[in-house]
């Protein structure tokens, strides 16, 4: 059985998730914090913890919802949710949701009905535990498990992954509350499964997620980065140089994903689609045929490697571009081509229409000469590190293929911002061997791989070149300043802790 069909673990200590030594104190006191606190709100203890991590993606940006391999790595910044089910004697079934730190994120309770509507509009914070919620019954329902009547359920949750980031809070805590609702219930399922329905209850909240994010929090192992393959999900095993370390740096300004999913995250979902259908009729499908059958990029590659082997290549990026062209299509011409409406071609997704509804032009040339080149880089990475060259060697070439996705995702699929080109250009200009932007951009962090003996050095020049003016305006706090920029080696995978 490979470690995607293993079930989610159950560990009794926190050593078995963080290691030992400062990593494992340092989680102990925040469950600590967790039980205690807990015990405060609702009288009692909490039954189970499960948490989930954060996650840095190291290339392959933007084509894990396209069918592509993405080569992401677990970090040890994770959400820990700590839950009971109510008691009859508490009252009328309700989920009470709150958090370790109310200042910042205010309590909430929610009804028990399992297929109550999320107002996209009005998001709060606990909707991303509702959303784990209403996944895990739709889940139970397509294995046609009968759990009777939803129970109410006590719920407190911290996480130190910094929302907005681009390190995946979302997952992160999507993936825990899920994992923590059919743990309460007294069930446990395969990683494998777990990581595909929870990434259908980010739709939920209306963001077209790839999977990538809940693949990577379900399935990671310390010490391994991992090829995330997808149709079906599973994981490979990368090994990273040891003399290397990747350190991630906030560029302080907030991605907002899911608020503006319509102009900028579904966009590119939208234009990728429309990309794909607008190739499979210039390589000879009907229009009717590609509305119908076309979904990704990834289902138009075999087409575009066939025209591709006519002028003596295999590269699909020959097809884009000698059938698609640079200049923004409108809505009238690739209806004129598809011989339908776009919103008929497109009527089977709400936060699609969104988009449409948005949208001024889409840009196919580029977003799909991006997909398919940063695919390719993917698997060039996973090469790098497996053929016998010097470490030297293959810290510079992992770095180029970095400043390579970087340069595509800043220049093709337009999800840069500037500061986010400020800090890029910060960390190479220091002695990074590559530095990119990491999620779905538009603010966030760049991931960057530095020889592991220069890392505190390579920090404080940071702070120096990008960080002091932010602290000296009181953009942030020099004491937060861990918060936002630290160097990370792949961590472990989402657990259940049972003290």
């Amino acid at each position: 059985m490979g470690d995607s069909e293993e079930p989610v673990p159950v560990y009794s200590s926190v050593e078995a998730v963080y290691g030992d030594g400062a990593q494992a104190e340092e989680a102990l006191f925040r469950y600590n914090q967790l039980k205690s606190r807990f015990a405060q709100l609702y009288g009692r203890d909490p039954v189970l913890f499960a948490r989930a991590p954060g996650r840095v993606n190291l290339i392959g940006e933007h084509i894990d919802y396209e069918g592509y391999s993405v080569l992401p790595m677990a970090i040890r910044q994770d959400t820990i949710v700590a839950i009971c089910k109510r008691e009859p004697s508490e009252g009328p079934g309700e989920i009470r949701i709150a958090n370790l730190h109310p200042d910042k994120y205010e309590p909430f309770s929610f009804t028990t009905d399992v297929q109550q509507d999320i107002d996209v509009e009005r998001l709060v914070w606990a909707h991303y535990f509702i959303c784990g919620y209403i996944g895990v019954f739709e889940y139970f329902a397509s294995k046609g498990i009968n759990i009777g009547p939803p129970y109410g359920l006590n719920v407190l949750i911290d996480g130190t992954v910094l929302p907005g980031s681009g390190l995946s809070s979302s997952a992160a805590l999507v993936c825990s509350s899920a994992i923590a609702i059919f743990s309460v219930l007294g069930f446990n399922f395969p990683k494998k499964e777990v990581a595909e329905f929870a990434c259908a209850c980010e739709r939920h909240i209306g963001t077209q997620s790839g999977g990538m994010d809940q693949a990577i929090s379900l399935m990671a192992k310390l010490g391994f980065a991992n090829v995330i393959d997808f149709n079906p999900i599973r994981a490979t095993d990368v090994s990273l140089p040891s003399g290397g370390s990747f350190v991630i740096a906030h560029s302080l300004a907030e991605s907002r994903k899911a608020v503006t999913a319509a102009t900028n995250y579904n966009n590119r979902v939208v234009e990728c689609r429309l990309a794909a259908i607008v190739l499979a009729v210039k390589l000879g499908t009907s229009p009717k045929e590609a509305i119908s059958t076309v979904r990704t990029l990834s289902d138009v590659e075999g087409l575009c490697v066939s025209f591709a082997a006519t002028q003596g290549s295999s590269d699909p990026v020959l097809a884009v571009e000698q059938h698609l062209h640079e200049e923004p299509y409108t809505a009238a011409e690739i209806e004129g081509l598809l011989c339908e409406s776009l919103t008929s071609v497109i009527v089977d997704s709400r936060t699609s229409l969104a988009v449409l509804a948005a949208a001024k032009h889409f840009k196919l040339f580029q977003r799909a000469k991006h997909v398919y080149m940063e695919a390719k880089r993917v698997f060039s990475f996973q090469e790098a590190v497996q053929v016998k060259r010097s470490e030297q060697e293959i810290l510079e070439r992992l770095g180029n293929l970095m400043n390579e996705s970087h340069q595509s995702c800043s220049v093709l699929y337009e999800c840069s911002c500037p500061e986010l080109e400020e800090l890029v250009d910060v960390c190479r200009d220091i002695g990074a061997f590559g530095a990119r932007l990491t999620g779905a951009g538009w603010g966030g962090c760049v991931v960057t791989l530095v020889k592991e003996s220069v890392v505190p050095s390579f920090i404080l020049s940071l702070k120096e070149r990008f960080y002091q003016a932010r602290i000296d305006e009181g953009i942030i706090n020099r004491n937060d300043l861990g918060l936002y920029v630290f160097a990370s080696k792949p961590s472990n995978g989402a657990a259940i802790i049972k003290f």
